[in-house]
C-alpha cells in the first residue's frame, strides 16, 4: 500500500509539470475542434450528425499517441525508474498510473466536446448516448494501449515523437473522420482498419451495438497488453 501511494504521489507530480499532457490532451484538440468545426459545418452541413464523434476521435488519438509516450519515456528511461525500485514500487505501476491519468484527462476533454459542440455549432448529439460513451470508454483504453507500446519500446524522446506521429497521421487520415472512408482507395481503406481510430469512430457513430465493430478493438487491446508485458519484463532486467 505504501508503494502504491508513493507511485500515485510521484505520478501526480509528473502530471502537474507535464506541458505535453496539457497541450496534447486539451489545448490542441480543443483548438482543432473550434477551427475545424466551423469549417466543416459550413462546407459540409451533413457533418453536423457526426461532428462530435469525429472531433473526439481526433482528440483522443492525439492525446494518447502523442501525449502518453513521452511520459512513459520519462519514467522508464531516466532516474525515475531507479526511484521506483529504491522505494519498492513495481515498474508496472508507473505504466498503470500513467494510463489512468491520461484516461481521465482524455475523458474530460471528450465530455467538453460533447457539451460544447451542440451549443457552439448546433450539431446533433449522438442518437444513442449510452452507446456513444461505452464506445468512447473502449476507444480511449485501446488508444492508450497502443501508445503504451511506443512509450515502452522507444527510449529516446525524439524518436518517440517520430514514431507517435508516424502512427497518428494514418490513424486520422484513414479513419473516416475527415472525409467518407468510401472515397479512399481500397488499399488505404484496408490499412485504415489496422488502427483503433477507424473502429472507434464506427463504434461511436452506430445507433445500435454491433459486435463486428467491437471485436477488432478487443483484439488490438489484448495484443497491446501482451506486448506491454513483454516490454516491461525487458525493462526490469
Amino acid at each position: 500500500m505504501r508503494a502504491f501511494l508513493y507511485g500515485v504521489s510521484l505520478q501526480w507530480k509528473l502530471d502537474i509539470r507535464s506541458k505535453t499532457l496539457l497541450i496534447t490532451c486539451y489545448i490542441v484538440p480543443l483548438l482543432f475542434f473550434v477551427i475545424m468545426s466551423g469549417i466543416f459545418t459550413s462546407v459540409m452541413p451533413e457533418v453536423r450528425y457526426t461532428l462530435i464523434q469525429s472531433m473526439t476521435v481526433f482528440g483522443v488519438t492525439m492525446g494518447a499517441l502523442i501525449g502518453l509516450p513521452p511520459s512513459l519515456v520519462e519514467i522508464y528511461s531516466s532516474d525515475i525508474k531507479k526511484v521506483y525500485k529504491a522505494n519498492g514500487v513495481p515498474l508496472c505501476l508507473g505504466l498503470a498510473l500513467s494510463n489512468i491519468s491520461a484516461y481521465i484527462h482524455l475523458f474530460i476533454m471528450s465530455i467538453i466536446l460533447y457539451i460544447v459542440a451542440p451549443l457552439a455549432f448546433h450539431v446533433q448529439i449522438p442518437e444513442n448516448p449510452s452507446m456513444y460513451f461505452i464506445g468512447l470508454a473502449i476507444f480511449i483504453a485501446v488508444s492508450l494501449s497502443i501508445a503504451s507500446i511506443i512509450g515502452l519500446a522507444v527510449k529516446d524522446q525524439a524518436k518517440t515523437s517520430m514514431f507517435s506521429i508516424i502512427i497518428f497521421l494514418p490513424s486520422i487520415m484513414l479513419s473516416g473522420i475527415m472525409f467518407p472512408i468510401d472515397l479512399l482507395p481500397k488499399a488505404f481503406e484496408t490499412i485504415g482498419t489496422l488502427f483503433p481510430a477507424s473502429w472507434g469512430y464506427k463504434l461511436m457513430t452506430e445507433r445500435v451495438f454491433k459486435f463486428e465493430n467491437l471485436l477488432p478493438l478487443l483484439l488490438i487491446f489484448v495484443l497491446a497488453i501482451v506486448m506491454c508485458n513483454i516490454l516491461l519484463r525487458r525493462i526490469d532486467k
